[in-house]
């Protein structure tokens, strides 16, 4: 079951387990310099608004019908993080596959639904805490920006010649309940022994008083894919919760819904200005997975910028990021103030 609320997204799954909850929210940061220099972990500014697919069918495209699901509004060359919660203790474990235009975001293949072992093609929720964009090597990531379908900027494009997807596809398998109450003990004591030791840092920062879109590769950032601790067979895969979230241009935006977009997401020199914080995540005990040689030898944006003829990216300034504020693994979410 997927419900949503605070613009959130929640996959539940009371067969297996009344804990059974995977989180899941888009969060609006700062696009990064893609210059090939490996930066820190932004902030996160304020959630995306979500709406139902349903609700506003008659004004979407048609072909979004099928996949009904969710959308939300990005600016052109505007950057999100996919952050994963949990209200319980414990945080019951879920395997989550994401795909941008049905490119999975881990391993560059194909959409398919059965979850892959070697190239590990999930996250493992609550292990990872947010997924910032394309893997592309051990400890690094290329940021999700949001480009105009059709301009050969998306991974889809790049990876399939087609521009027929955008957007987001997400799918969540549970752990088995019996698997489940083997960890539930350790993990609790484990995570209040951490709290008492580190505190709970978090990511949130306070945010700056029609056409589909696609992911690109942005800039690099310094980022784990944490490694599945359990094995493929601790997943339930005869249930699961999937949903397809769509990205509209936020001029189109205000078209379908009748509300204003959110405001312009901070340049790099103004995120500067303004004291914004960056991340270090600490997680030395977590295996890495190694990225994706097929996601790495795509172009990002501003590669991508240029060999269309269209000069340098705007807004690409390098940066010096400071402050960088260390937080531990058991942080859930980046704070800061702007």
């Amino acid at each position: 079951m997927i419900e949503t609320y605070a613009d959130v997204l929640a996959f539940s799954f009371p067969e297996v387990h009344s804990h059974a909850i995977c989180n899941v929210d888009f969060e609006r940061t700062l696009r990064i310099p893609d210059d090939n220099r490996p930066y820190p972990l932004p902030a996160g500014l304020e959630r995306f608004p979500l709406h139902h697919v349903d609700d506003y069918r008659q004004r979407l495209p048609a072909s979004w019908a099928p996949h009904g699901g969710v959308f939300l509004p990005m600016y052109q060359a505007e950057a999100l993080w996919i952050n994963f919660s949990s209200y319980y203790l414990g945080s019951y474990p879920c395997a989550v596959k994401i795909a941008a235009g049905k490119v999975n975001v881990l391993t560059g293949d194909p959409w398919h639904p059965a979850l892959v072992a070697d190239p590990q093609d999930y996250v493992v929720v609550p292990e990872q805490r947010w997924l910032d964009g394309y893997a592309v090597g051990q400890g690094l990531i290329r940021q999700f920006v949001a480009m105009p379908l059709g301009e050969g900027y998306s991974a889809e494009e790049q990876l399939t010649a087609s521009a027929t997807h955008g957007g987001l596809q997400i799918l969540v398998y549970p752990m088995k309940r019996e698997r489940y109450a083997e960890v539930e003990a350790d993990r609790a004591r484990e995570i209040a022994l951490n709290k008492m030791m580190f505190g709970e840092d978090v990511r949130f920062c306070k945010a700056p008083a029609g056409d589909e879109m696609g992911l690109a590769p942005g800039g690099l950032m310094i980022q784990k894919v944490v490694a599945d601790p359990y094995g493929l067979d601790v997943w339930d895969q005869t249930i699961s919760a999937r949903c397809f979230v769509h990205i509209v241009n936020s001029l189109t935006y205000h078209a379908i819904t009748g509300r204003h977009p959110p405001h312009k997401p901070p340049t790099a020199k103004e995120y500067a200005r303004a004291k914004i914080p960056w991340f270090s995540h600490y997680a030395a005990d977590k295996k890495a997975l190694p990225g994706s040689r097929l996601l790495a030898n795509l172009d990002s944006l501003a590669t991508k910028f240029f060999k269309k003829g269209q000069g340098t990216l705007p807004d690409n300034d390098p940066t010096k990021p400071r402050p960088v504020v260390s937080i531990m693994d058991t942080a859930k979410v980046r704070e800061g103030e702007f």
